[in-house]
């Protein structure tokens, strides 16, 4: 099982990304997803997450800009980020608890994807 992440980039101040995670491998079942990001010289933090039922909760400095999203049908989750402002920069990781055909479920992390917002 894997999770790859895309759509990060360089974009200005007032801008929006939209950022992708697909899950692959022999995958039983996907419970929670989550948007996670790590600024310069900062702990991780959890931006956004969303439940198997489809239940949201965001950071506070995120609500109202982000929206996260899935496609079960795809193993996807999505972060809509819109009104980008420069403190948004960070590399964003997914992270899915995951139960394979086989195995135990865990929890998996993507790479990481850069997300620039220029002033």
């Amino acid at each position: 099982v894997q999770l790859v992440e895309s759509g990060g980039g360089l974009v200005q101040a007032g801008g929006s990304l939209r950022l992708s995670c697909t899950a692959s491998g022999n995958i039983f079942s996907i419970d929670a997803m989550r948007w996670y990001r790590q600024a310069p010289g900062k702990q991780r933090e959890l931006a956004a997450i969303i439940t198997s039922g489809s239940s949201t909760v965001y950071l506070d400095s995120v609500k109202g800009r982000f929206t996260i999203s899935r496609d079960n049908a795809k193993n996807t989750v999505y972060l809509q980020m819109n009104s980008l402002k420069p403190e948004d920069t960070a590399v964003y990781y997914c992270n899915a608890d995951i139960k394979p055909a086989r195995g135990l479920a865990s929890r998996y992390w993507g790479q990481g994807t850069q997300v620039t917002v220029s002033s």
